[in-house]
């Protein structure tokens, strides 16, 4: 049997390059370990690279989910912003819609919202203003912050075809809003 050395210094540019490379039989065993050694290593390499959800690190907030304020009178303060800015009104203000992405049929939103000046759901009488982040994992997130020791205000409420919401108190002790919506794609 007869075998062909290629030099080290010569690149194999070609499939009919690589026919006429071959190795003498004493060193099949040779090639065969290097092969399969580099299979493990690839294979190795692509395990290292899948990592699970929980490994992944976390998107915190991932944008503005919307803006409560209190006032005096909620219905007033609507037909306002209605004359004065332009916002129409829905039942709870007005809901911003939006794309995740451009080219995206994934709805964003974004409320706008007056409340009672009596309301309680701000927690702290004396705070007149809530924002309400837009977050991709709640309960993870949620974990994530009783571990950092935020105080978290109350469970997680899940409404049907609105999201899960959660409330905990910034480093000042004031009430915020973290929402996880549900997904929605625009049927246009």
């Amino acid at each position: 049997m007869t075998f062909s050395r290629v030099p080290c210094n010569r690149l194999i540019k070609n499939a009919y390059d690589m026919k006429r490379i071959t190795i003498p039989p004493h060193r099949w065993h040779l090639a065969l370990a290097l092969i399969a050694m580099a299979l493990v290593l690839l294979a190795g390499e692509a395990v290292a690279q899948t990592v699970t959800k929980e490994q992944q690190p976390m998107k915190r907030v991932t944008g503005i989910g919307g803006i409560f304020f209190k006032c005096k009178d909620p219905q007033a303060m609507k037909q306002w912003y209605e004359e004065h800015l332009g916002i129409p009104q829905d039942p709870y203000g007005y809901t911003f819609k939006w794309f995740e992405q451009r080219d995206s049929d994934l709805v964003g939103r974004t409320v706008w919202s007056p409340f009672p000046s009596g309301t309680d759901y701000f927690g702290d009488e004396s705070q007149q203003l809530m924002i309400n982040y837009r977050v991709a994992d709640i309960e993870r997130l949620v974990e994530q912050l009783r571990q950092e020791g935020v105080t978290i205000v109350d469970e997680i409420q899940d409404y049907e075809g609105i999201g899960k919401f959660v409330h905990i108190l910034d480093g000042e002790g004031n009430r915020i809003e973290l929402w996880q919506p549900v997904e929605e794609h625009d049927n246009q």
